[in-house]
């Protein structure tokens, strides 16, 4: 229709024989002449120029946008950019990313965008909801979280890329912790599972604290790092723990066969098997000589005066042997001196060479 020549308006004056203002020298001239619509034109020849000059720089936009979008996201992670927020592009000039997708948003509510377009940013992570915002944010800062230390099972005090991590995820973990809209919380449970799937170890179906978890991501972390499992001893720490010392007290038999299922999954997954069954001893009676309970005893005892050059003990110490097992050696030490009157000759002697002076004192004590 724009080619049809308008012979029935009328002309007043005298037309110029351009339209538009003059090019800039080397510039073509071609499109002032087009635009006289005086004179009959090709209908071919304004399609291509409508389409050139309006359809075309709507997609190149639509294009330089994802462009834009997917470098984004590729850098940082998530795709919740601030509203003015402009990304650089590989051609050196920057885009106005943050507006761009405010105007996706608007596109989309009123109808306005194509379901291929819309489907593209999803696979991006759009956050089609400015309230998202915050979520994706925190959500960013557990993926980074999580890639640093292999868990979500976080301190509370923990932080990452300048976000609180460790405090938003004891409140997800909380009762409506990820909304009372039961469509999101449903939606944001799965994208803190895909990161993590023991991001709430207190959950029905697993049952555990998130101190436990943290503790055992740790071990997982050691042993595929290349550390042996016989090498992770009581005194191996990680972030402060001594994981050692944890680790062999979860294969004591009692604590074992107190885990849930799912823990003794995870650790058998590791190689982690429990020790046997201890033989029980008498409550308040000194361990004969030669039992396998009075070598335990001496055998916690000397680890512990080769670690402090002591032998004084606290009546509430424990001492944890290599093998995992556990001694309150004060409360043996206690017990054994007030029944020293009762110990044999070679039960003296043992305590004796390991510098019991109490016990150097009974054997040489005159017979009555």
């Amino acid at each position: 229709m724009l080619a049809i020549p308008q012979e029935n308006s009328p002309v007043t004056g005298t037309l110029p024989s351009f339209l538009g203002e003059a090019p800039d020298e080397g510039e073509d001239d071609e499109r002032r002449v087009l635009l006289r619509f005086g004179t009959h034109r090709d209908p071919a020849l304004i399609a291509r120029m409508v389409r050139y000059n309006l359809i075309t720089p709507e997609h190149a936009n639509w294009k330089a946008g994802h462009q834009a979008a997917v470098a984004f996201r590729e850098r940082m992670g998530h795709l919740a950019v601030p509203y003015g927020h402009r990304e650089l592009m590989p051609a050196g000039h920057s885009f106005p990313l943050g507006r761009w997708l405010a105007d996706q948003r608007r596109a989309l509510a009123a109808g306005r965008m194509a379901a291929e377009r819309a489907a593209d940013l999803d696979e991006l992570g759009m956050v089609w909801d400015p309230t998202d915002a915050a979520w994706e944010e925190n959500l960013s800062a557990a993926r980074a979280y999580h890639a640093e230390t292999g868990t979500l099972a976080a301190p509370v005090t923990a932080t990452m890329l300048d976000k609180p991590v460790g405090q938003w995820l004891a409140n997800c973990r909380k009762k409506n912790g990820l909304g009372k809209n039961q469509t999101v919380a449903r939606r944001r449970e799965q994208q803190l599972a895909s990161i993590d799937p023991d991001w709430n170890p207190g959950a029905p179906g697993l049952g555990w604290t998130v101190d436990w978890q943290r503790t055992y991501a740790a071990i997982t972390g050691l042993v595929a790092a290349g550390a042996l499992l016989e090498e992770i001893v009581p005194g191996v720490t990680a972030d402060g723990v001594d994981v050692g010392r944890w680790l062999q007290r979860q294969r004591q038999h009692i604590v074992w066969h107190g885990l849930k299922t799912g823990q003794r999954e995870r650790l058998a997954d590791l190689g982690v098997q429990p020790l046997p069954p201890e033989a029980p001893e008498t409550p308040g009676k000194a361990p004969r000589a030669g039992s396998a309970a009075f070598e335990r005893a001496c055998a916690a005892l000397a680890q512990y005066k080769t670690r402090t050059g002591s032998v004084t003990v606290s009546r509430g110490h424990v001492e944890v042997l290599p093998d995992g097992v556990e001694v309150r050696l004060g409360v043996f030490l206690s017990n054994t001196k007030t029944r020293r009157a009762k110990l044999s000759a070679d039960q003296l002697q043992r305590l004796a060479g390991l510098g019991l002076h109490w016990a150097v004192e009974t054997l040489t004590q005159p017979l009555h």
